[in-house]
């Protein structure tokens, strides 16, 4: 593929630029909880999806929101699951 401005095509991209990745503190500082719960939920498989660059985790903005949308509805339907008994 050819880079158009200096960005692949294949480039996740927001609004015509490249998303930022946060590393692993952003999430934990945005969040309030250790960057060690951050890791854990990753290992588990229970976090936000996320990719190495070298030896660095590193998470998209809208990967994390979409992973708190995700919690926030088996959240709910946990509750309404709960209402109907």
């Amino acid at each position: 593929m050819e880079p158009t401005n200096g960005v692949e095509s294949n480039a996740t991209v927001v609004h015509g630029a490249l998303e930022q990745a946060w590393s692993l503190k952003e999430p934990a500082k945005r969040l309030q909880v250790s960057c060690q719960t951050i890791y854990d939920l990753r290992s588990q498989g229970r976090g936000p999806r996320n990719f190495r660059v070298g030896r660095e985790l590193r998470f998209r903005a809208s990967e994390v929101g979409a992973w708190l949308a995700r919690l926030e509805a088996e959240d709910a339907d946990r509750h309404r699951a709960v209402d109907r008994r």
